[in-house]
């Protein structure tokens, strides 16, 4: 079995790193660094998501997959076009179908920020703009069904832009529960590494 973990968008692979030590599966775990599998390329969700497909072929074991945000996106994504191969799916302050005036918000603000605010991520300013641009359309809602592997459904108890998404995606999904993070935003990875683990601990156990 191996453990994928895909950051959000302004993080990077260590972002899981509290995270991963604490869930007993370290030695099969993976923190996937998304600017990595876009180097070269232009970065949209299209080659992203390209290239995470072609990450995941080249696994010949089956794959549980624990994202947040962006990377719940493409795990939730993968787990619907690749169903046969996701053992089962952690999705992190996800939405299932964009919310585009969040955004068209988000990428008017990164606008006006300096480039010096996204060195740490890999990804340039420019293509933190190209990336959201390249999502406003994506929808999920229609296919939601084909995902056949149990769920996993957290977030943050602040994260008040992703909450109502979430429950409604546990309500939606077959096989699907939904945790709820007390006292914490949208980086769950980040704010609540060791609460976080603990639901992944029992979540692993029970597939």
């Amino acid at each position: 079995m191996k453990y994928l973990y895909l950051h959000g968008l302004g993080q990077n692979a260590g972002s899981w790193n509290k995270v991963i030590e604490a869930t007993e599966v370290l030695d099969h775990s993976v923190c996937l660094d998304l600017s990595e599998m876009v180097k070269g390329k232009a970065v949209t969700y299209s080659t992203l998501y390209s290239a995470f497909v072609e990450l995941c072929a080249a696994e010949n074991e089956e794959i549980i997959l624990c994202g947040l945000s962006l990377g719940g996106v493409l795990a939730l994504n993968y787990a619907i076009d690749y169903p046969q191969k996701v053992k089962a799916l952690v999705l992190i302050a996800a939405q299932y179908k964009m919310p585009k005036r969040l955004l068209k918000l988000q990428n008017a603000l990164f606008r006006f920020m300096p480039q010096s605010m996204f060195q740490q991520t890999g990804f340039g300013k420019l293509d933190f703009i190209s990336l959201c641009d390249s999502m406003v359309e994506l929808d999920f809602s229609g296919s939601l069904n084909q995902v056949s592997c149990p769920v996993l459904v957290v977030c943050g108890e602040k994260d008040k832009a992703n909450k109502r998404a979430s429950i409604e995606l546990a309500d939606i999904m077959k096989h699907s529960q939904f945790k709820e993070i007390p006292r914490t935003g949208h980086e769950v990875n980040l704010e609540s590494p060791e609460e976080l683990a603990s639901l992944l601990r029992k979540f692993y156990k029970s597939i």
